[in-house]
């Protein structure tokens, strides 16, 4: 793989492992202690165990990253969607952070060489490219909830993380004069 297009990849895997991250941690600094255990049905994950679930698949995943199978015997992803009753939102964020940890030390020290190396998820092989993109389209799709739960929460007192509803122009207009300026 070309050298600049690896280090390019590698580069925007961090910032966008970081921005989704930051996105959640944005709609988390929004909601009560209530709302983040809260679930709208039976069937409905709560903000909390959506949390619990990324860090169990963040931690398995990415433990050994290169060497081991992402699907690590200990993980029991059955009871990251088990809110146990006296679990605590700081416990969780705690979970949450390790999670984070563990990504952030296994990809941070990736080069470009490393990007077509095989590695092992659930007992098939994927390169090092597909094993990240896989990780990212899955961390997103869970923030996702994550922020339509709280925005659902805190309904007209929500504070956009993203561009406003009906601002759009305003934000292109300042956009653009910051360009034209730099």
């Amino acid at each position: 793989m070309d050298q600049s297009l690896g280090q390019h990849y590698l580069d925007d895997t961090r910032w966008t492992f970081s921005y989704y991250k930051k996105l959640a941690e944005g709609a988390l600094a929004q909601i009560s202690d209530e709302d983040f255990f809260r679930t709208l049905d039976a069937e409905s994950n709560s903000i909390a165990v959506n949390m619990k679930h990324m860090a169990g698949n963040m931690t398995s995943r990415w433990t050994d990253f290169l060497t081991t199978d992402g699907e690590k015997p200990e993980r029991n992803r059955d009871m990251e969607f088990v809110m146990l009753p006296d679990t605590t939102r700081d416990e969780m964020l705690v979970y949450w952070e390790k999670g984070w940890k563990c990504v952030f030390d296994a990809v941070e020290p990736l080069k470009p060489d490393d990007l077509m190396r095989t590695v092992r998820i659930r007992g098939q092989d994927h390169t090092v490219v597909q094993a990240i993109n896989r990780q990212l389209a899955h961390y997103a799709y869970h923030v996702g909830q994550i922020v339509y739960l709280a925005k659902h929460f805190r309904s007209s007192e929500w504070q956009s993380l993203s561009v406003p509803r009906n601002r759009s122009a305003e934000v292109n207009a300042r956009l653009q004069h910051r360009a034209r300026l730099s």
